[in-house]
């Protein structure tokens, strides 16, 4: 174990959520894409397509990395057949996803939890039978109360984007720290306003306040 990494489960396969088509690209609901983009990215990697899995994969060193194609709200049928296959086990997997519970810039990382209205870890926690799947929220910020599916298929607003930006990169930063020293040391790291010892005695689901469905 590299010095000053946890003890916690390796982090082996990192997934972003998103939806598949040019009509979704750079919408909130697929800064999980972006963010991955931005991780193969930095390691120079090329996403390659499989029909077997209906998704995008690539490998960056050790651990790989994958977008499922199947939209969203079927984004577990992806991602268990493809960890099956690599025999990793749901807390070695990382996902990547948005929050409209977050303020937009706002990271946090959990390692288990209920899917607290988003889609598409509903899909994955009920594929893989199990809330103990480690996960990275991207804060994209409150809906208008007017409803929150336009919100989230819609694009940032320009004002917005610089943000975005380095929001994205220090998404990055979040799952490279999650990968190199483990789980707590990357919450204690971008979880400013918790603390790993908080998530430990709450119940489970509590540790996620996204209320609406999208």
């Amino acid at each position: 174990m590299p010095e000053g990494q946890d003890s916690s489960t390796h982090i082996r396969l990192v997934a972003g959520l998103g939806n598949p088509g040019t009509e979704y690209v750079a919408t909130r609901h697929n800064i999980g894409f972006m963010a991955v983009d931005q991780f193969a990215a930095q390691f120079g990697s090329t996403w390659e397509r499989s029909g077997k899995w209906d998704a995008l994969s690539t490998k960056c060193g050790a651990v790989l990395l994958i977008k499922p194609l199947s939209f969203m709200n079927r984004s577990g049928y992806s991602l268990v057949a493809f960890a099956q296959f690599y025999k990793i086990a749901p807390q070695e997997i990382l996902v990547v996803l948005d929050d409209l519970a977050l303020p937009l810039g706002r990271l946090r990382l959990r390692a288990r939890g209920g899917p607290a209205g988003h889609n598409g870890l509903e899909s994955i926690i009920m594929q893989f039978g199990t809330e103990e799947i480690p996960r990275l929220r991207i804060g994209i910020g409150a809906a208008p109360r007017e409803g929150s599916v336009d919100y989230v298929l819609g694009r940032f607003f320009e004002e917005e984007k610089p943000l975005v930006r380095s929001t994205i990169n220090r998404a990055f930063e979040a799952v490279k720290c999650t990968i190199d020293n483990g789980l707590i040391s990357a919450m204690n790291t971008f979880n400013p306003e918790s603390s790993p010892q908080d998530e430990s005695v709450r119940p489970a689901d509590m540790q996620d306040k996204q209320t609406e469905k999208v």
